[in-house]
């Protein structure tokens, strides 16, 4: 089941930067960065109670990031909502034909299970499905 807005994600093309830009210009709080080599990004998060900002930039400038950011700029990526059963969630879903980038969950930040719909089942929003790895 859904249980919360886990994360917005934005693909950032300097990386540095916008970790600056969120840590001193609007003064959140800084998680820390994480390289997820299943998706070839480089992450860095800013918690806002109960979701959080997620910033996106090519892990060695590969990955499906990569190619957004050549084609669109910066911008918002995506919307991640959190999953206490991913395995039930992408079941319900692919039920009612919503269409998934993948055939089954791969490793996210943080030890999470992630997955993504296809925006064509969204009006043109991916969508990320995230079971954190307390909950598996």
């Amino acid at each position: 089941m859904i249980t919360a807005l886990d994360h917005i994600a934005i693909a950032v093309p300097d990386f540095e930067k916008a970790i600056k830009r969120f840590m001193e210009d609007f003064g959140l709080e800084f998680e820390g960065t994480e390289d997820v080599e299943a998706a070839k990004t480089s992450t860095a998060f800013f918690p806002l109670p109960p979701t959080s900002i997620e910033l996106i930039h090519p892990l060695r400038g590969e990955g499906a990031v990569a190619g957004y950011l050549e084609k669109r700029g910066g911008g918002l990526h995506h919307l991640c909502f959190r999953s206490d059963d991913i395995e039930a969630d992408i079941e319900r879903l692919k039920a009612k034909g919503y269409q998934f980038l993948a055939d089954a969950p791969s490793p996210g930040a943080h030890n999470s299970k992630v997955i993504f719909i296809h925006p064509k089942s969204c009006d043109g929003v991916l969508i990320e499905l995230n079971q954190p790895a307390d909950e598996h």
